[in-house]
């Protein structure tokens, strides 16, 4: 049954028995419109949001938890046969890093998070560094190739599946969702997207749909990181003789606060930080897909530090709203901000989660606050889940009449596209 909580009131009291999906969904559209106008909106996109299972096969990208269960695999003997010509860690590096240095790959604490894993390794690569004793100068190497072949594993599985075979469902539904934003009226703040993921689906959805975004780069022929452009806006002239201008519609801030595929860093320069546009070798290149040294310390850099102090800021906006799907409140670091953002009594959480999914989100929902929300649960007939990502944007995401539109022009153009030219026409 899809549920909708506020705090310890159900939103659904008031509904028939017989009162089925459509009916609940359109409550929580209504909400999520009025929600659509505060002040500030800012959304918070997890890994759940890039996996999209249709007919059991994975179409996106699969989510921590069986992203790290593959890894583990790789070990073993039945499963590593076909992968041995491209192998991402070795059996051979895994025990030497065992031996050397104490560290299991296949310990449990990382047995459904590669994350947790990837933060042992970046704090034991700064210790090694900084030991003055041999035996760990000796180590470094070691823990620089399973840091690589780890990177190796993550970059291939978000640069490589259906999705890079010409498949764009994943892509689709991130395009619905910002022509969803598209409804926030123009007088408001510009809304932030801010994402856990490390690949490209939401900067090929803006991209695809024309949106303009700003995402902490600039530059054409080598785009660099500067946190000043997130203090820009983008303005279109309405009158050229009184020189009249207006920000233009339909601009978002982009914040990718674990890193990207796509990013590298050099040694030296001002702005070392660059969006490439053919994917880097992890082996060649220093790709930022994860926080370091660790992410809850004060030492991590740029553009980590840049990135969550935007997603603070913007947490601590006048009503600021923050909306959370796919995400499942594994970072502690993320989770540090949202509470502080709870303090305050003009901010709400709006999550797109069981709130029994582990003890951060019963602890959220323990406090009986009317300012957080949350929506989940099956639908027994359709077998639609309101908090899967393709069910939010598809259903319970508040659109325009020029939204539903545009999307039935771009279905006809669709097909049209796709004929086979000259099908149907003897007049050549």
């Amino acid at each position: 049954m899809i549920k909708f909580q506020k705090g310890t009131r159900n939103e659904f009291d008031r509904l028939q028995e017989a009162d089925g999906f459509e009916e609940r969904a359109e409550i929580i559209r209504r909400q999520l419109a009025e929600v659509f106008g505060s002040k500030n909106l800012s959304f918070l996109l997890g890994s759940g949001c890039s996996s999209f299972k249709s007919d059991g096969q994975e179409l996106g990208i699969p989510t921590m938890g069986p992203l790290a269960q593959e890894f583990r695999g790789l070990f073993d003997a039945k499963e590593r046969e076909p992968l041995l010509a491209n192998d991402f860690v070795t059996a051979e590096q895994k025990d030497r890093l065992h031996n050397e240095l104490g560290i299991d790959l296949l310990h449990e604490d990382y047995q459904w998070n590669l994350e947790r894993m990837m933060e042992a390794l970046m704090t034991t690569h700064q210790f090694c560094i900084s030991s003055n004793k041999e035996n760990f100068k000796e180590a470094v190497d070691t823990v620089e190739e399973v840091i690589s072949g780890v990177k190796k594993f993550i970059l291939q599985k978000c640069t490589q599946g259906q999705f890079a075979q010409g498949d764009d469902s994943v892509v689709s539904l991130y395009r619905r969702f910002y022509q969803s934003l598209a409804t926030r009226s123009r007088g408001l703040a510009s809304p932030w997207v801010f994402t856990t993921n490390y690949d490209l689906f939401n900067e090929r959805a803006m991209d695809r749909s024309g949106i303009p975004y700003a995402n902490g780069f600039s530059g054409t022929v080598e785009r660099r990181f500067n946190p000043a452009t997130y203090r820009r806006a983008l303005a279109e002239q309405l009158d050229i003789s009184s020189k009249r201008w207006a920000a233009v519609e339909g601009y978002v801030y982009f914040c990718k606060l674990h890193g990207s595929v796509n990013w590298t860093e050099e040694a030296t320069g001002l702005y070392p930080i660059r969006e490439a546009t053919d994917l880097p070798n992890p082996a060649e290149d220093r790709v930022m897909i994860y926080p370091t040294p660790s992410k809850q310390t004060a030492s991590f850099g740029s553009p980590y530090a840049d990135m969550f102090r935007e997603f603070q800021r913007q947490i601590v906006q006048d009503q600021s709203v923050l909306l959370v799907a796919g995400f499942s409140f594994g970072d502690e670091h993320v989770n540090n901000i949202i509470f502080q953002g709870l303090t305050l009594p003009g901010f709400r959480l709006i999550a797109f989660l069981d709130p029994d999914t582990n003890d951060i989100t019963k602890q959220l929902a323990s406090l009986g606050d009317p300012r957080i929300w949350f929506i989940w649960g099956e639908d027994e007939t359709t077998g639609k889940k309101a908090h899967y990502f393709d069910n939010i944007v598809k259903y319970l995401m508040p659109s325009s009449a020029d939204q539903k539109a545009d999307q039935a022009i771009e279905k006809i153009l669709e097909k049209l596209l796709a004929k086979p030219q000259g099908e149907n026409n003897d007049e050549g």
